[in-house]
């Protein structure tokens, strides 16, 4: 029964207020002991569940896999390795695996938001880990998405010459690691929405990406946000909500 149904039955007097609250934790929670899947979060927040593989065992990540499968969920797995992809293949022989974003991805549908186009944007190629995380969750959530790798400030110009296809986006994700000043560069050029992503790239006075952090929540451009430290996909999923308004 979905919340819905049991929020009607309430109104109308059908079913009492502690009956419906009994029904409620029951909906969209598939058990496995080890695991507890949300398989309502989509409808419900607008972003489906997703595996953050890192910590467990290659066997748990393809079983959750495998159940989200059974139930119809699209399949993303972040931070996980190359044995667990090939256990994932096991169970979903279509899945595939990005080694540089460490993500394993199964969609059954191929559709994009065709509102417009989110562009990720990274400060050097040492951050690219980070940004292709960023890319493939927004290619899982249905973007279209751009890449404009190694423009840093260090050789600013590079940033100009791909300025237009930036500017056009609706949403504009930036991973930089050092002193991470490329979120606050982009964010005096354009007028859209920027998602700053540090990242742990840097030498030792870089603290592991928290100088980079700190640099993007000083920022003095204005519509600057900041997620946290080589959170490629807690930003793709900001960016997300953000292109389907």
């Amino acid at each position: 029964m979905s919340p819905k149904t049991i929020l009607e039955q309430y109104k109308n007097g059908e079913i009492t207020l502690t009956e419906a609250l009994e029904h409620l934790p029951k909906h969209g929670i598939e058990e496995m002991g080890f695991a507890t899947i949300d398989t309502d979060r989509e409808r419900r927040t607008g972003l489906p569940e997703v595996i953050y593989a890192s910590g467990k065992t290659p066997g748990q990540v393809a079983q959750i896999a495998e159940r989200m499968h059974q139930n119809g969920i699209d399949v993303l797995a972040t931070r996980a390795t190359g044995e667990m992809y090939r256990e994932v293949l096991k169970v979903i022989p279509e899945a595939v695996y990005n080694p540089l974003a460490k993500t394993i991805v199964y969609r059954k549908s191929q559709q994009e938001n065709t509102q417009g186009y989110i562009v990720v944007v990274a400060a050097g190629t040492s951050d690219m880990p980070v940004a292709e995380e960023a890319v493939e969750t927004a290619r899982f959530l249905g973007h279209k998405v751009e890449s404009v790798y190694d423009v840093g400030v260090a050789g600013i110009h590079r940033l100009f010459y791909k300025l237009e296809l930036i500017r056009n986006a609706r949403v504009i994700i930036v991973v930089a690691g050092m002193e991470g000043a490329l979120a606050s560069v982009v964010g005096g050029l354009v007028n859209k929405p920027v998602i700053g992503v540090p990242t742990s790239i840097g030498y030792g006075a870089n603290f592991q990406g928290l100088s980079a952090l700190l640099s993007m929540l000083n920022s003095c451009a204005s519509g600057v946000s900041v997620v946290n430290i080589d959170n490629g996909f807690g930003a793709a999923c900001q960016a997300s909500l953000i292109n389907n308004l």
